[in-house]
């Protein structure tokens, strides 16, 4: 998919699989499950970057449910729906899978509005 353009569409397949979506990002990645295997994973060619993951799990998500103009990014005009990480997935994620595994939400925002919090973070008290 990647060599020839496709944009591919991520998410859960809730309840074959847990419906959280950090596993997902480990899963692509990694392409192991959240206990490891297959060791080495399966078809590891086929992993994704974390860009890419992320990319999949927002903007190609809205991009599949024909909502593209309205979520899957943070733009003037669009929902703003986004989480709050403990760690930057970002910065470290393909070198280290298991950092996605060990992440935790502490905030949730749901179309400008704390859906979810911790208490970690300060300007989301729900």
């Amino acid at each position: 998919a990647r060599v020839q353009g496709v944009q591919v569409p991520m998410g859960s397949d809730f309840p074959v699989e847990e419906v959280d979506p950090l596993l997902g990002l480990y899963s692509a990645i990694s392409r192991q499950d959240h206990d490891g295997q297959p060791t080495g994973g399966f078809y590891p060619e086929e992993r994704l970057n974390i860009y890419e993951a992320v990319r999949g799990f927002t903007l190609m998500a809205a991009y599949g449910a024909h909502q593209e103009n309205t979520v899957g990014s943070l733009e003037p005009g669009k929902r703003a729906d986004f989480v709050f990480l403990d760690q930057d997935i970002m910065a470290e994620a393909d070198n280290n899978f298991l950092m996605v595994l060990n992440t935790t939400v502490g905030a949730t925002v749901v179309g400008g509005n704390c859906a979810y919090a911790d208490g970690t973070v300060q300007l989301c008290v729900v």
